[in-house]
């Protein structure tokens, strides 16, 4: 009766342990297949970054080479460190002036004033500057008005986008974290 019970149990054990095999090999390829996955999801995502980035840093080129150009065109006027606000109606009289192209004046314009510190030069009260750098006018409260709400948008889009950053930059690294470890299980199991 010992040698049957005996019998039994190494029988037992014995299943288990094919049991345990044939879940660890089922579990290597989920893992390798994860794995795999993961890293065309990586591939992809990087991709799709490279393809929507590079039209958007052309484009951003190509605004600050117009700003820079009304720049030397018009030191009195225009600054990236100590900006202005400008004159209503400036750009009729750059295009009249006829130094810079009229794509090119609407183009930089464009990045000028929704440049953040531009934003916050508009406080009521303050002078507007032409062209040669003379006073055009005063900023009006409703003008400010304006600016501190294109301003606080700007600072919700860049505080968004910083957290969108930072929420991916988290997930990759979990990707990678993930990856690693089941590449060391890998091959810790391909070992015994």
């Amino acid at each position: 009766m010992s040698q049957v019970i005996s019998q039994i149990v190494e029988d037992t054990q014995r299943m288990i342990s094919q049991a345990e095999d044939a879940l660890q090999r089922l579990e290597r390829l989920e893992s390798n297949k994860r794995a795999s996955n993961g890293h065309a999801v990586k591939e992809n995502r990087a991709l799709t970054e490279q393809t929507q980035t590079a039209p958007r840093n052309k484009n951003r080129e190509a605004n600050q080479a117009a700003v820079e150009l009304l720049i030397e065109s018009y030191p009195n006027t225009f600054s990236l460190d100590e900006p202005k606000p400008l004159k209503i109606g400036i750009q009729d009289d750059l295009v009249s002036d006829e130094k810079v192209s009229r794509g090119k004046i609407k183009r930089a314009l464009a990045t000028y004033v929704r440049n953040p510190r531009y934003l916050s030069s508009m406080v009521a009260g303050v002078q507007r500057v032409d062209l040669t750098g003379a006073d055009a006018g005063e900023v009006t409260a409703d003008d400010e008005k304006h600016a501190k709400a294109k301003l606080d948008e700007y600072k919700a889009r860049r505080k968004e986008r910083i957290n969108q950053q930072r929420k991916e930059q988290r997930n990759n690294e979990r990707d990678e974290r993930i990856s690693n470890k089941l590449e060391a299980l890998v091959a810790k199991t391909n070992r015994r």
